[in-house]
This record gives structure tokens, C-alpha cells and sequence, in this order.
């Protein structure tokens, strides 16, 4: 089992971001062979952004991951932009991917609407590298938040297709999303996903926050008239919550709603707050440790670019093979002994 997947080191991380992805990370770095995760600056790059903020994005989602419990000598973790190989392979699996698939991508309508001067090419050709950065490494396995789910059936589609066209080299992966918290919503506006580039500030809980300040965000999250703690269509400010209560408690949303049932939502907001300031208290506390030495970070980076090139570039000579794309294997063995 080959697991791979890639996180974003713009913005602040927030609880989704830790419900949906990290804790999946931390999760399958024991259950991958290997398990490899990639802090994907070149996808920061498609949209607006200011280079030195990005660099302290990347330094501070780096100690993220290794404080909420990545071990470097228990999984691959790596920047993407110091493995070259992800960038080659997108522009080689772009010869196989249908324009009218890309254009239909949610998130690229989503983003693309928010720009005011540039709506880059890069953008629009984002779902393409995403499925490079896991066909290079021939992932079995890409634990993901909920909202990446039209992703992975795009990067499925582009293999398949590859494979249909020039054999059976790319490995078909699927996608896993967590039972729990897949989609955890703003609080302050519970029919939009958290998120750091869209959505109210006061309804995203940062992974950061300080106590109070998470208290306060949960204490004050939209909820309907009612007073019944239970999921419903009608209810979704206290369906977030309920779902948010059973990830950080490690229960089942059921479990959750018994347990509050006949409770008030001001009782059931002050038990959400203070489990979710519980949860995030460890990974908080050790940040701070290993974000101030940028040094040990970068080596870190460094180290798990060189085991995942090893691995990427295999894939990468796979692919130029079997689409006829510079010398043959055996013409390239010649040069090489010749070299030599």
C-alpha cells in the first residue's frame, strides 16, 4: 500500500484542514509502503501571492505536520518544488487530459471568480499537476478532505486514459476521505466549508488559535431556533457542530447526539469548545519548538525530496518510454556505459 497526498502551505492550517487531511497523514504513515506527503508550493503559485509570505507558510505548515505527529523516519515529506520530476509529468499527462473535464472543475470556478487581473493558466491546469504529484509516486491510496473528491476522479480519469493509450504503466489510485468531519463548515456560515480564502474569519477555528479564541469562535457559531442536538438538512450550524464534536472526540456523530440529547445549544457549544481546544492543544504546544529552528526544517525537506525523487524519477522514465519521448532505454544504458 502506496500512500500519497499533498497539502497547501498557504494560510493559516485550520480544523478542517486538520480533520480532513493531517490527522490522515499521521494516520498512514504506518500503514504506507512508504506513505509520502507533499507540501505543494507550485500549486501556492497559480493565484496571487506574495513570495517571502509564502516561504513562511511553507516553514510554518512544515512544523505543523511534524507537530501533529509526521515522523520523517516514518514517512516521506517533502516540498514540491524541489522535486522536478511533478512538473514534467504534469506537462506529459496534459497530452492526455480532456480540456472540457478541466473546465469543469468546481475549484477552478470557485478561485478563478475571485480573481480580479489574472486568471492564470497555471489555475486552470492545477488538477493536472495534483494528479502528477500522486501518479509520479504510484500511490495506491490519497487520503483527502471531502471537497477533493472531483480531483481524484480526474487524476483517476487522466490514468486510466494514459494506460488505455500506451499501457499499463500508472497506477489507478483511490481516494480516502475520513468517516468523520470529511467537510467541516464555517461556523459562522454552515453551508460554506472552512476555509482561509473564503468565508468569515470568525467562523474558522485556526489550528494556532489561542484557547479563548477558539471558545469564543465556537461559542458564537450560527445555529437555527431550535434547542434539539441532532443532524438535519434544516439544521446545519448544528449539524456542523455535532460532526465536528464526534472527530475531535473520536466518536460516531449517533454516539454524539445521545449524549446531548435533552442539552441546550449553549451547554452543547461550551462541551464542542472545550474538546476542540483539547484537541488542538498538543500539536499547538509543539509547534512553537520546532518552528523556530527553519534550519532543521529545511533538512528535513531536503531529505524527503531525495527519497521521493528516487522514487518519482522511475515513474517519470516509465512514462517517457511508453510515450516515445526522448532516447529508448536501451539508447540511454549506451550513453550512460559510454559516459562512464
Amino acid at each position: 500500500m502506496r500512500i500519497f497526498s499533498g497539502i497547501q502551505p498557504t494560510g493559516r492550517k485550520h480544523l478542517g484542514n486538520y480533520i480532513g487531511a493531517i490527522t490522515q497523514y499521521v494516520a498512514g504513515q504506518d500503514r504506507g509502503d512508504p506513505a509520502i506527503y507533499c507540501i505543494v508550493d507550485l500549486h501556492a503559485i497559480t493565484v496571487p501571492y506574495d513570495p517571502g509570505e509564502l516561504r513562511e507558510r511553507l516553514y510554518d505548515t512544515t512544523a505543523i505536520l511534524l507537530a501533529a505527529g509526521l515522523d520523517p523516519e516514518r514517512c516521506v515529506l517533502f516540498r514540491q518544488g524541489d522535486v522536478e520530476e511533478h512538473t514534467e509529468l504534469c506537462w506529459l499527462l496534459a497530452s492526455v487530459t480532456a480540456f472540457g473535464d478541466l473546465n469543469r472543475m468546481h475549484q477552478f470556478k470557485e478561485k478563478a471568480a475571485g480573481q480580479r487581473e489574472l486568471v492564470s493558466a497555471g489555475l486552470f491546469l492545477y488538477p493536472v499537476l495534483q494528479a502528477a504529484d500522486v501518479l509520479a509516486y504510484k500511490a495506491d491510496e490519497v487520503p483527502v478532505g471531502e471537497d477533493q473528491r472531483q480531483h481524484i476522479e480526474l487524476m483517476r480519469d487522466i490514468a486510466e486514459r494514459f494506460n488505455g493509450r500506451f499501457g499499463d504503466v500508472l497506477v489507478v489510485p483511490e481516494g480516502r476521505y475520513p468517516e468523520v468531519g470529511a467537510r467541516v463548515m464555517n461556523l459562522q456560515d454552515p453551508e460554506t466549508r472552512m476555509s482561509t480564502t473564503y468565508g468569515s474569519e470568525q467562523g474558522t477555528v485556526y489550528i494556532l488559535d489561542e484557547a479563548d479564541a477558539i471558545a469564543k469562535k465556537i461559542r458564537s457559531a450560527v445555529t437555527d431556533s431550535g434547542t434539539e442536538i441532532r443532524r438535519a438538512p434544516e439544521k446545519a450550524g448544528i449539524t456542523n457542530l455535532i460532526e465536528i464534536q464526534a472527530a475531535v472526540s473520536d466518536t460516531a456523530p449517533e454516539q454524539v447526539e445521545r449524549e446531548f440529547d435533552g442539552s441546550g445549544y449553549g451547554d452543547f457549544k461550551a462541551a464542542v469548545a472545550d474538546a476542540v481546544v483539547s484537541y488542538l492543544a498538543p500539536v499547538r504546544e509543539r509547534y512553537g519548538e520546532l518552528r523556530a529552528d527553519e534550519a532543521g526544517l529545511e533538512a528535513t525537506l531536503a531529505a524527503g525530496a531525495e527519497k521521493a525523487s528516487a522514487i518519482a524519477s522511475q515513474t517519470l522514465a516509465d512514462v517517457r518510454a511508453a510515450m516515445g519521448v526522448g532516447p529508448s532505454r536501451t539508447e540511454r544504458r549506451v550513453s550512460q556505459r559510454q559516459a562512464e
